[in-house]
């Protein structure tokens, strides 16, 4: 014979247990597929070179310009001609170039100082899809 209060808490219990599995569910099926993550749902396509440089070039150009910076790369944004080759082995996606040039876009005065320096540039780390092996 259990006594009624007992009832009535195993029945809160139940509750909790039962909103604690469907929490779980919820959470678990909501997660992103494997491979997905990052890509906001995007299918994985490859970053075309000339479009990500021409564009790269004329954010690069306007931050120059809006900053008041005066160096060779902010010199060869605003006189762009043509894309570089991307590096062996280097293959961004879509997404990746859209990252990169978001944070460019919202990027301080302070920052675009170090990633067009004449010496010593920085980038971002959203733009360094490919970065280059140190040597030993």
């Amino acid at each position: 014979m259990s006594l009624p209060g007992r009832e009535l808490r195993g029945g809160r219990l139940r509750a909790r247990e039962i909103a604690g599995a469907a929490a779980l569910l919820l959470f678990v099926g909501i997660a992103p597929v494997v491979g997905d993550i990052g890509s906001c749902g995007q299918a994985p396509e490859e970053l075309d070179p000339n479009k990500f440089f021409a564009l790269k070039a004329q954010i690069d150009c306007d931050q120059c310009r809006g900053c008041r910076l005066r160096t060779r790369a902010c010199d060869a944004a605003c006189g762009f001609e043509a894309a570089p080759e991307l590096p062996a082995g280097c293959y961004p996606l879509v997404h990746d170039g859209e990252v990169c040039l978001r944070k460019l876009k919202t990027a301080s005065c302070d920052e675009y100082r170090g990633y067009t320096a004449d010496e010593g540039a920085s980038i971002p780390t959203e733009c360094n899809f490919c970065p280059l092996e140190e040597a030993p």
